[in-house]
């Protein structure tokens, strides 16, 4: 249920519905497929700017997108030894397993090499202390009825681009409405 009406909430809810607890790339792919075509339907020629992160505990998706291509920036830290050496009395770092990484908008301090930029339209998914860098693109989706179930929507499988898979991984294919 959503109780609020920010647009963070209202992400969050459509990458739930989408999946998010089960894979979370494809989810947000999706999620963001719909944003974009519910706001071009509406006028909006750049809907989405976008860096989101997701974890369930062991593995860290973040992503970085916009529907300009023009994103806000996101950066990953290399190393978390680096870090503890730039700020020595920051008791955070010293709880950090050596494995950790942190994902932020922008690098703390200029010590070279501590920290890598998220490129555009990307995903980096962290775990077990490696990070990988995964192309992003949205699932588009055509109705948000057929795609939320909602009554009166016909319902058809159609092969969607999009979602920041890699080998191994399960591709799905959005809803979209009978045509």
């Amino acid at each position: 249920m959503i109780e609020g009406s920010t647009d963070s909430e209202i992400f969050f809810f459509l990458a739930l519905t989408f999946g998010l607890e089960e894979d979370p790339p494809d989810a947000v792919a999706r999620a963001v497929g719909l944003i974009e075509e519910t706001g071009r339907r509406h006028g909006t020629e750049h809907p989405i700017q976008m860096t989101v992160a997701t974890t369930e505990g062991d593995t860290l998706w973040a992503f970085r997108y916009s529907s300009e291509g023009r994103s806000r920036s996101l950066f990953h830290s290399t190393d978390v030894s680096t870090l503890r050496a730039q700020y020595p009395d920051n008791p955070v770092l010293h709880e950090l397993s050596d494995d950790a990484r942190l994902v932020v908008s922008e690098p703390l301090g200029d010590l070279r090499g501590a920290w890598r930029e998220v490129p555009e339209s990307t995903c980096v998914v962290v775990r077990g202390g490696r990070e990988e860098l995964r192309e992003f693109s949205p699932t588009h989706v055509s109705s948000p009825r057929a795609v939320l179930g909602w009554p009166g929507a016909a319902h058809r499988t159609r092969s969607g681009r999009g979602r920041c898979g890699g080998p191994g991984l399960p591709r799905r294919s959005p809803c979209g409405p009978g045509e």
